[in-house]
């Protein structure tokens, strides 16, 4: 259950990190063995290649529906395409007959470039190339969806490019000074500036990826508050956030609502940065938004 107020050219890192539940509605991508698309070959599926402004090749999946509308797809941080949760939704769109597109941002996944702590208007970016590239193929973008930094991407992408009438923001961040300690440790701005960088290790103390100031300072001077303020009225965004999400408190999707012109906020009980336990209520939300949006665009064109 979830309160609703209202105001577009394959590994499986969990940034999602949940348990794979049945719905006799809702075939979900399972995280072992095969995947739903595998099992049903009638789901299409495409690999396809789309250069960013960079030059850097961003490797994406289609799942096509045979829609001429489709829905983007955008990972979160240190995730892929191959996220179960992406999955998943590209999943349930392409059964209830839409496609989508799912996507990893360059330094991740398959898409070539290095991988960097920041990038988030760079990212921005690259999502920009894959809306220009479906675009040229006469797809129509009926919407731009996010998960945690994916969500703040799309909303960054609204507030610069006004050409995608419906983005969902999936447990974005709005204060990009929270969660820093909790990745990098206590003083790391500091610590950055005396050493030049941070590696961060897992649990047996292997680097996984190295934060400079640069990339710290591209994080810290990302304002959410500002770019949300030039998303046009016209835009319809939702923002979904789970009520016990301990990454990203719920507090910040709160924020969005106060300040975003055209915003619904759903608020999942019971809910985890991941949506552990809620994969097909996340999916049921995602889909009547995207459906009753394709509609709203088809009454008024």
């Amino acid at each position: 259950m979830g309160i609703l107020s209202f105001n577009n050219h394959l590994v499986l890192t969990n940034s999602f990190n949940f348990k794979i539940s049945r719905s006799p509605s809702l075939p979900l991508h399972q995280s072992q063995g095969q995947s739903q698309s595998s099992q049903n070959p009638a789901l299409k599926q495409q690999k396809i290649v789309i250069p960013n402004k960079y030059g850097e090749k961003l490797v994406g999946i289609l799942h096509d529906a045979a829609s001429t509308e489709i829905v983007i797809l955008c990972h979160g941080f240190r995730s892929t395409k191959e996220d179960a949760g992406m999955v998943n939704l590209a999943v349930a769109l392409q059964n209830e007959g839409i496609s989508a597109f799912r996507f990893d941002f360059a330094g991740n996944g398959e898409s070539e470039g290095s991988f960097e702590y920041g990038n988030y208007w760079r990212e921005t970016e690259d999502l920009h190339a894959v809306v220009q590239y479906f675009c040229g193929a006469n797809r129509v973008i009926g919407a731009i969806l996010g998960h945690s930094k994916g969500g703040g991407i799309v909303l960054l992408y609204a507030s610069k490019y006004h050409d995608i009438h419906t983005v969902i923001n999936l447990s974005g961040r709005y204060d990009m000074k929270g969660g820093i300690e909790d990745r990098l440790g206590k003083n790391s701005l500091e610590r950055i500036k005396q050493d030049g960088y941070i590696d961060v290790k897992n649990t047996i103390g292997d680097v996984e990826y190295r934060v400079t100031e640069e990339s710290l300072m591209d994080r810290l001077n990302t304002n959410m508050h500002e770019a949300c303020l030039h998303i046009d009225k016209e835009c319809r965004v939702l923002t979904i956030h789970g009520d016990a999400d301990a990454v990203i408190p719920v507090e910040d999707a709160h924020k969005f609502d106060k300040i975003i012109p055209n915003h619904k906020l759903h608020i999942v009980k019971g809910a985890n940065h991941g949506y552990t336990n809620h994969q097909a209520e996340l999916a049921s939300i995602v889909l009547d938004f995207v459906k009753a949006s394709l509609k709203q665009d088809q009454n008024t064109s």
